[in-house]
């Protein structure tokens, strides 16, 4: 099997590394393949939404994967965390985020995983505000918007570094077994004891089970399994 990282594409700029990883796919690259950018022109995250940074301020990267298991946006979430530091939790299913002196959750990365399982494909894309200067960005994003950003400040000449530790810690999480992954999002887990709501209620994170879904415990004490999808914090 192929490290991760080898063969690597970097590009100045793109439409979305997530793309020309599922394009590279396709033709058979092989597994560990990795695409990098210094900008997105059209970057993307869950639901449609955009993902935005300035050029050069952001770790942006996209890998092939050929052998893949359920739980992959969550075991991305334990290698981001390991790699950035200690303040980043997971925001299940698939936002590194840090907690703010308020309380709210500012989403530091953010992880898209688009496959065709029946090619034997997955592409495993991630997104970390590296060096991103917050005063930057859309209001939306700014601290006290209503989808704030956090950024870890660092210089752009140490984006590549950062990289390079990403790339072992996801080879370290990739290994892990599902019950070790699980294990993992204990400690790391943002949502829990937070109230949170979906389409069909709300109630009170409290957990994720041994099949990566999130457990809410509603107001009658009854318990709600989760997949991904949609869920908020409620205020």
């Amino acid at each position: 099997m192929s490290p991760l990282g080898l063969p690597r594409l970097h590009l100045r700029l793109t439409d979305s590394t997530n793309a020309r990883a599922r394009e590279l796919a396709d033709a058979g690259a092989p597994h560990g393949t990795l695409v990098t950018a210094e900008e997105q022109s059209a970057g993307r995250g869950r639901q449609g939404r955009s993902w935005s940074a300035p050029a050069g301020s952001a770790l942006l990267m996209s890998l092939v994967l050929r052998e893949t298991g359920p739980l992959l946006p969550l075991a991305g979430g334990v290698a981001v965390c390991r790699a950035v530091g200690s303040q980043a939790s997971v925001k299940w299913p698939n936002d590194v985020v840090v907690e703010q002196p308020d309380g709210r959750l500012a989403k530091l990365a953010g992880i898209l995983v688009e496959g065709r399982p029946q090619d034997g494909w997955a592409v495993l894309g991630i997104g970390v505000n590296a060096a991103v200067d917050l005063a930057s960005l859309p209001a939306e994003l700014a601290p006290g918007g209503p989808r704030p950003a956090a950024s870890l400040e660092l210089a752009p000449d140490a984006i590549e570094p950062l990289l390079e530790r990403l790339l072992i810690e996801l080879e370290r999480a990739l290994g892990a077994t599902d019950s070790e992954t699980v294990a993992a999002l204990t400690s790391l887990d943002a949502l829990r004891g937070r109230h949170v709501e979906w389409a069909q209620g709300d109630g009170t994170a409290d957990g994720i089970d041994g099949d990566g879904r999130l457990i809410v415990r509603g107001p009658e004490g009854t318990r709600e399994r989760l997949l991904a999808g949609e869920v908020r914090l409620r205020r």
